[in-house]
This record gives C-alpha cells, sequence and structure tokens, in this order.
C-alpha cells in the first residue's frame, strides 16, 4: 500500500531559465521516433482513481513540494518538483488529462534528493520544458545516526559502496520506486506513459537496476557515470551475471561516462558492486534491445565521444557518450572536476522527448 500526503506549499518556480534544451540533435542523429508499446491496464485503487489513468489535475502544488509515500506501512518523503507553468502550457504536457512526463532523479551513494537536485539542475530543465522532477531517497542510512540523512540505495544483488550488504528487511528499493510511480500517476501529475528514470553513481546503478526489473515502468533511462547491465558474476566480476538482467521489453539507454573515473572505473574492477567494464554494460544493453546496427562512433567535441546503436527492437536505441579523460561526475554539473563541453542534462532530456511506453 502506499499513499500521499503533501508536505508543504510548492517554492516558486525560477523564472530566468539557463538549461533550455539544445534542440533536436538526438532526433536528426539517429532518425528515431517514439517507443511502441503494450497498452497499460487500469486497476482500481483505494483513493478512486485508477493505476494508468491520471486525474485531470496534478494533485501537488507548483514548486518544489514533499509528498509521502508509503511502502510496507512506512511513509517516506519524496521531493516532487511540478513546473510552475499551466498543464495546457506546458510543451510536452497531455493537454487530454493535464499530466505530464516523469523524471525520477536518484541520488549518489551519500547523498540525497536535495543534493542531486543541486546537481545537475534538471527542475530548471524540467520548468522550462514543463516535465515533473522526483527525487526520493535511498533506502540505506549511511551512518547510525544519521544527522547529514545520506543514503545508500539498495541495488538488487550487490553490496553498497561501504562494501556490506544490506541487511535482512531492508527496504525494497525496486518496490519503493514503483511506489513512487504509482503515487505519481495517482495524484494525476505523471503520465504512465512517459515515465523516465536517471541517476548519478550509485543512482544510476540503480536506475539501471530498475529498468531490469521493471521496464514496464520506465520508458528510457540516463544512468550518469554508473551504467549497469545486471550484478557482476560472483564468480567472475569482469563477466555481466546475465539472468540478473532479463528485461521483458526493451528499454532505449543514454549514458555518460569518463574514462579516468576512479570510482567506477571505465575499465572496471574486482568489486562486487562494480566489476565489469562501462564498454560491457553498453553493449549488454544494446544486446538486450536487439540493436542490430553499432556502435557508430563520432567525435561531439574535442574530448567527448558518442556511439550509438540502432535498429533495435520498439527502436530502442542505446546511446553512450564517452568523456575522454572525464571524472566521476555530471557532465555540464555544478562540479568543478565536470566537463563543460556538453550538458548531460540537455542531451538526456532531448533523448527522453522521443519514447513513450
Amino acid at each position: 500500500m502506499h499513499s500521499t500526503r503533501i508536505l508543504g506549499r510548492g517554492i516558486a518556480a525560477l523564472t530566468a531559465l539557463g538549461a533550455v534544451v539544445a534542440g533536436p540533435a538526438y532526433a536528426a542523429m539517429t532518425g528515431t521516433d517514439q517507443v511502441g508499446g503494450p497498452e497499460i491496464t487500469s486497476t482500481s485503487t483505494s483513493d478512486g482513481a485508477t493505476a494508468g489513468r491520471p486525474a485531470r489535475d496534478c494533485a501537488v502544488p507548483a514548486g518544489t513540494s514533499h509528498v509521502d509515500v508509503e511502502l510496507d506501512g512506512v511513509a517516506y518523503p519524496v521531493r516532487v518538483h511540478v513546473p510552475d507553468v499551466a498543464p495546457d502550457a506546458a510543451p510536452d504536457a497531455d493537454h487530454t488529462t493535464g499530466a505530464r512526463p516523469m523524471v525520477l532523479n536518484l541520488h549518489p551513494s551519500n547523498g540525497n534528493a536535495e543534493s542531486i537536485s543541486a546537481y545537475n539542475d534538471l527542475d530548471l530543465t524540467a520548468d522550462a520544458e514543463g516535465f515533473v522532477t522526483v527525487a526520493p531517497n535511498g533506502a540505506i542510512p549511511v551512518a547510525d545516526p544519521n544527522p547529514d540523512q545520506v543514503w545508500f540505495w539498495n541495488v538488487p544483488g550487490v553490496p553498497t559502496t561501504a562494501g556490506a550488504y544490506p541487511p535482512p528487511g531492508t527496504r525494497d528499493d525496486v518496490e519503493f520506486l514503483t511506489a513512487v510511480i504509482d503515487e505519481l500517476v495517482s495524484l494525476g501529475c505523471a503520465d504512465p506513459r512517459r515515465v523516465y528514470a536517471t541517476g548519478h553513481s550509485g543512482g544510476a546503478r540503480m536506475a539501471s537496476a530498475y529498468a531490469c526489473a521493471r521496464p514496464d515502468k520506465v520508458a528510457a533511462i540516463a544512468p550518469v557515470a554508473g551504467l549497469r547491465a545486471g550484478r557482476p558474476s560472483p564468480d567472475d566480476p569482469a563477466a555481466v551475471e546475465l539472468q540478473s538482467c532479463a528485461p521483458a521489453r526493451s528499454v532505449p539507454v543514454i549514458t555518460f561516462h569518463g574514462d579516468a573515473d576512479t570510482v567506477n572505473p571505465y575499465q572496471g574492477n574486482s568489486d562486487k558492486r562494480w566489476g565489469y567494464t562501462t564498454q560491457l554494460a553498453v553493449q549488454s544493453w544494446a544486446r538486450m534491445n536487439g540493436c542490430t546496427t553499432g556502435p557508430s562512433v563520432a567525435p561531439v567535441t574535442e574530448h567527448v565521444v558518442r556511439e550509438t546503436y540502432t535498429t533495435c527492437r520498439g527502436r530502442a536505441d542505446v546511446v553512450f557518450y564517452k568523456v575522454i579523460g572525464g571524472t566521476h561526475s555530471w557532465p555540464g554539473g555544478n562540479d568543478s572536476s565536470a566537463t563543460q563541453e556538453v550538458s548531460a542534462t540537455e542531451l538526456i532530456w532531448e533523448f527522453f522527448t522521443h519514447y513513450r511506453r
């Protein structure tokens, strides 16, 4: 069961926006369009709405609020940012229902909803483009007590960055993110066919794992500095444990990684949390999506190269931006070590606009 309580009145949305999406670069590059998929079956919910059919108006105020999402009898506050623009005026809103696209914005290990929102400025693009951002916190406190309110995600089957496996009874974060999505749909804020997930580092690993487990819930994903395609094999961390990621439908992927990343090394390591190389993760998603063309490799800037896999099942392309000399950072993000040659936030949203379930 999950329920919602709005905890605060929205903060006024920003009006001077600098992070406007760059334009139809991805569409021109690949010629892709939206992914087709089965219609969503509606089921009754306790508040009278129907799962998969949002209400006419979003019940969350414009700006930034916190919504309680309940799972297994525990309520968790979730940061929600709704653009301060009428749904009918939003560039990508569903003008029949008023529901908007929604992007899950997942924080890294040792982070939280506020830190990732400040880091990648996704809210600014949301205000410009009319989509909702949702930033939950992971299940596992970094310390006990946890005065800084920073968290790890319970990524299925792998230890945290602290090296320990979650104890029995730890919240299932796949179930939790599903409850988050369902709640925003039931509140009339999110179009269930246009739900997307991004994240940095541990949040990227969680977004990857969620797509493996619930490809029926997300139209595309955008892991930054942390794409995975299942957990490393327990017998050989340099290989993927294939059965840990076998999505029943294709999931479009756009991802970014620096080849000088020392946290989640591009070349891989022997860590059961990380393991195999970034290149193998990209190739694995291309394989799972049935892509038959690629990689097509093209320089984007002096230090950024794009690899694209196309002719994929359901048009679910895989696009990889490799940052030469890039660190464990979000391209274009608020980090002195991050490349400013491209904006991951802008490229991610441009990619997402081509897909729906």
